[in-house]
C-alpha cells in the first residue's frame, strides 16, 4: 500500500535506506529545481519496465510540485500496481522541500543558495548597546535579527534603530516589527526587484512557521564557500 509521508520521513528514508527519488513533473520543472539525486520520470512514461528496474530493497519516493498537484499520488499508485515494491508519496512536493531551505539541484537561483545561514541574532531583552558591538563584529555589518524561543523572528535592528535608541533600551523597544520576510524557495531575481523598489538592503529569511532560516543582504551574489549544503 502506498504511504503518504512528510519531509522528515523523506529525509529518514534517504539517509537510512538509500531511497530512490522520482520527480514526475515535466522536464522543464525538473531542470529548474529538484531534490538531490532525484530521477526525472514523467507520469506518462511509467510502465512495467520502469517498475521492474527498481531495486526492491530500496524504497521509492515519488513527488511533484506541491499539495495542489496530484501527479505524485497518481504516479505512486501506478508504480505500486506495476509491481515496483515499497512506494511512498511525498504529497507536499518539492516546494515544501525548497521552502525549508534544504539543498537542491537545478539551474534555479533561490534565496536559500545566497542567504547567510549564520546571521547575528539577539533576544528581545538584550541591551541595545550589545547589538551595536555585534553588528560591528559581523563581516556583513548590516543588521541583527531578533528572535524568541524556537528562533521565531520578531524583527530587525539596524543602524537606524541603534542610532535612535534611548540609553538603556532593550532590543524589543527599538526593533522594527513590521518587516517583510522571504522564504528560502523564492527566486533571487524577483526578490532583488522587490527590495530595490522598497529601498531595502536586508531581509530575514524564514521558514513557513516563522522560524529564522537566514538573512539575505543585497551584496550576497553567490553561496558562501564554507556552506556544507551546497
Amino acid at each position: 500500500m502506498v504511504q503518504r509521508i512528510d519531509r522528515d520521513a523523506v529525509r529518514d528514508l534517504i539517509d537510512g535506506r538509500d531511497a530512490r527519488l522520482l520527480e514526475v513533473l515535466p522536464r522543464a520543472e525538473y531542470e529548474w529545481a529538484h531534490l538531490p539525486g532525484a530521477r526525472h520520470l514523467p507520469l506518462g512514461e511509467l510502465d512495467g519496465r520502469v517498475a521492474a528496474d527498481q531495486d526492491p530493497s530500496r524504497p521509492v519516493v515519488v513527488y511533484c510540485h506541491d499539495w495542489m498537484c496530484d501527479l505524485s499520488a497518481r504516479a505512486a499508485h501506478r508504480l505500486e500496481r506495476l509491481g515496483a515494491g515499497e512506494v511512498y508519496d511525498y504529497p507536499a512536493g518539492k516546494m515544501d522541500w525548497l521552502a525549508a531551505g534544504l539543498p537542491y539541484e537545478g539551474h534555479a537561483v533561490l534565496v536559500s543558495r545566497v542567504m547567510r545561514r549564520d546571521p547575528v541574532v539577539a533576544f528581545p531583552e538584550d541591551p541595545v548597546e550589545d547589538l551595536g558591538e555585534r553588528i560591528l563584529a559581523d563581516p556583513a555589518g548590516v543588521a541583527v535579527v531578533v528572535t524568541r524561543e524556537g528562533r521565531i523572528v520578531q524583527g530587525l535592528v539596524g543602524s537606524g534603530e541603534l542610532k535612535d535608541a534611548p540609553p538603556g533600551a532593550a532590543a524589543e523597544q527599538v526593533l522594527c516589527h513590521d518587516i517583510t520576510t522571504v522564504r528560502p524557495a523564492e527566486s533571487l531575481e524577483g526578490l532583488l526587484e522587490r527590495m530595490d523598489g522598497a529601498g531595502v538592503h536586508a531581509m530575514a529569511v524564514t521558514l513557513p512557521d516563522g522560524a529564522l532560516a537566514g538573512l539575505f543582504v543585497t551584496d550576497a551574489t553567490r553561496p558562501p564557500e564554507s556552506d556544507p549544503d551546497l
